[in-house]
């Protein structure tokens, strides 16, 4: 069975997940531990980040790569277009989405966290005890805001960000007003790109991640509580709802595998 290596709140994890379920795939998610567990993925991969699909002796690592890799191993339900026209755009589409939407949905989401308590604390397990949840939602935003700028997510940044991912969503809602997928009629790696990383906008509702129930449907302010973007939330909603598969931890709360590199 093909395993994947990955952190379950990682939107480049979700990109290749959304691909796997497309093509009807079975796989086995296989958390990785922060730190610890990112030293052995290391031995496995070559390198510390995840995503990374095992699938026998054959490693791979990086979202575009893997998506590459299962187009051409699995070919049923292809993603990339073979008409060359068509195939150029797709992967540009993707490369923009990986570049621009997934890094500033990042940035978004750290700024959130230091304006939206109830954001913040929604992102604890559901394992976390309620007093640290207390102790986590009372840290004044302005202290969160000082470390967002040491890592580079200083409130400019996250303006920024905000104001390149809104100019991105609205084109998005352009190209899907008629038409049901970014290429046309079938769905492409540029849609599964697209709906994997806008998963730190609007945390997708259903069972499909294993996140805290209270999370799902919560997003960066200024983008997933206005009305503006509904459409594109709406197409992305329709694409987990056609093509996503639940959690096979959803219903009892468990885990994912943990990380055990043979």
């Amino acid at each position: 069975m093909l395993e994947l290596y990955q952190f379950e709140m990682s939107h480049y994890a979700e990109k290749v997940r959304l691909i796997l379920d497309y093509k009807g795939l079975e796989y086995r998610k296989i958390e990785v531990t922060p730190g610890v567990g990112q030293i052995e993925l290391f031995q496995l991969s070559g390198q510390r980040q995840v995503p990374v699909l095992k699938d026998g002796s054959e490693v791979i690592a990086d979202s575009t790569a893997i998506a590459d890799y299962l187009d051409k191993k699995y070919p049923e339900k292809p993603i990339i277009p073979t008409d060359l026209k068509q195939k150029g755009l797709c992967l540009l589409m993707e490369q923009w989405a990986d570049e621009s939407i997934g890094l500033n949905a990042r940035k978004a989401l750290v700024g959130s966290l230091s304006t939206n308590q109830t954001f913040r604390t929604a992102l604890l397990p559901n394992s976390v005890p309620d007093v640290v949840k207390n102790v986590v939602g009372a840290i004044p935003g302005e202290f969160l805001s000082v470390l967002g700028l040491g890592m580079g997510m200083g409130p400019d940044a996250v303006k920024s960000a905000k104001e390149a991912l809104k100019r991105d969503l609205t084109a998005l809602c352009f190209i899907l007003m008629e038409q049901p997928y970014l290429q046309g009629d079938t769905p492409t790696l540029a849609d599964f790109a697209v709906a994997g990383l806008s998963m730190y906008l609007k945390f997708p509702t259903g069972p499909y991640l294993t996140i805290p129930e209270s999370l799902k449907g919560q997003g960066v302010s200024g983008i997933a509580d206005i009305g503006t973007f509904e459409p594109f939330f709406t197409w992305r909603d329709k694409l987990y709802a056609d093509f996503r598969k639940s959690s096979p931890f959803a219903a009892t709360g468990a885990a994912p595998t943990s990380i055990n590199i043979d």
